[in-house]
């Protein structure tokens, strides 16, 4: 069937992308290369179409309320049945703080507007009067991606999962999706909800790969990715997961 391509789509890149979320399509992108893959990226925003059919893996970041006013609105047309359809089709999907929140059933702002999400995730996020801020450590049971992920939160969202969809991980330091229930982040077949920030991906490789595979998949037949040298992203991994650890011995309580 040839060499594998990539087909990446870049939900609005200019308006959901803080704390270094673009970072994450660069390190997709840059892992598919190492291997002799094809990659194609291309970014999807206001107005524009999308074809379901096109692309293989999604991205959207997070972002400030007002762009993510412009995105519900956006995804409220086509986009966000095409989108849906995309992952039940068995596309693969990383959204990362409001672009999570956003593919939920709604999310409730803290000066009360509701903004309906398109229910790709059986989840609903409220807004609180506080921000969860730090570094996070999770332990993940995905499979494939079993071990400790590491990450950047900063929300002020409160998100519930429901019985549709499964958490990503439990947080082992930090708040993760509403600092009670010690849940962090969503997974629905290929597609993953995060609030992890930093960008994720660089030193969660094998969550890296977890996406790729699947996506992949879609077109091409293969049963694993020839493995790569992760050892810078192995070392920083390790160091932020020694710093996220540190703050926790130090506070002495927790989250």
């Amino acid at each position: 069937m040839g060499t594998p391509e990539l087909r990446i789509c870049h939900l609005y890149p200019e308006l959901m992308n803080i704390y270094g979320d673009r970072g994450n399509v660069i390190a997709l992108a840059q892992r598919c290369r190492w291997r002799g893959y094809g990659v194609r990226v291309t970014p999807v925003s206001l107005g524009d179409g999308l074809d379901p059919t096109e692309h293989d893996l999604y991205f959207i970041g997070g972002g400030q309320d007002r762009e993510q006013i412009l995105v519900c609105e956006d995804l409220a047309r086509e986009k966000g049945d095409a989108l849906r359809q995309a992952v039940e089709d068995g596309a693969a999907l990383l959204s990362i703080c409001g672009g999570f929140q956003l593919l939920g059933d709604h999310f409730l702002t803290y000066t009360g507007e509701d903004l309906p999400g398109i229910s790709l995730f059986d989840a609903k996020t409220a807004g609180g009067d506080a921000r969860f801020i730090g570094n996070v450590a999770v332990e993940s049971g995905l499979e494939g991606v079993e071990g400790v992920l590491v990450g950047f939160e900063n929300h002020s969202g409160r998100t519930y999962l429901g019985s549709g969809c499964r958490p990503l991980g439990g947080v082992i330091r930090g708040y993760g999706n509403n600092g009670e229930d010690g849940q962090e982040g969503c997974v629905y077949r290929n597609a993953i909800g995060t609030y992890l920030h930093g960008s994720l991906l660089p030193k969660n490789p094998r969550l890296a790969d977890w996406l790729i595979l699947r996506a992949l998949r879609r077109r091409h037949d293969l049963d694993e990715l020839p493995r790569l040298d992760d050892s810078l992203e192995e070392a920083a991994h390790r160091a932020a997961l020694e710093l996220t650890l540190r703050e926790k011995r130090r506070r002495g309580v927790s989250p």
